[in-house]
């Protein structure tokens, strides 16, 4: 299965979702019976200017989400919205802070 969450379920994470703000991203959780552990990701042209680098941002989250997934609880949807903190970050500073955020909402 993917870990992509799909573009259908966007609103529906960012309305009943919980929010937590960490240093690099804040992230929307939603606990659901429907959920997949999945996550989807947005990176505003605000906070990167350049495509280059928007684009890294999202890969650098999505391939974080991907290698902690399996520790996760497999009934929540995850959307990670990246902060401009993340410029010049490496995949394990992103994992790090998925881990603080999982362990504080309690999905791990």
């Amino acid at each position: 299965m993917s870990t992509r969450l799909p573009g259908s379920k966007y609103k529906r994470v960012f309305d009943r979702g919980r929010a937590f703000r960490a240093h690099l991203f804040t992230a929307y959780v939603l606990r659901s019976e429907d959920a997949g552990r999945q996550a989807g990701v947005v990176v505003s042209k605000k906070s990167f200017h350049d495509a280059v680098d928007r684009n890294r941002a999202k890969r650098i989250l999505r391939e974080g989400f991907r290698l902690l997934a399996p520790s996760l609880a497999a009934d929540v949807d995850w959307i990670l919205v990246g902060r401009a903190s993340l410029r010049d970050r490496r995949t394990a500073d992103v994992m790090a802070e998925l881990r603080y955020v999982a362990e504080k909402c309690g999905v791990c």
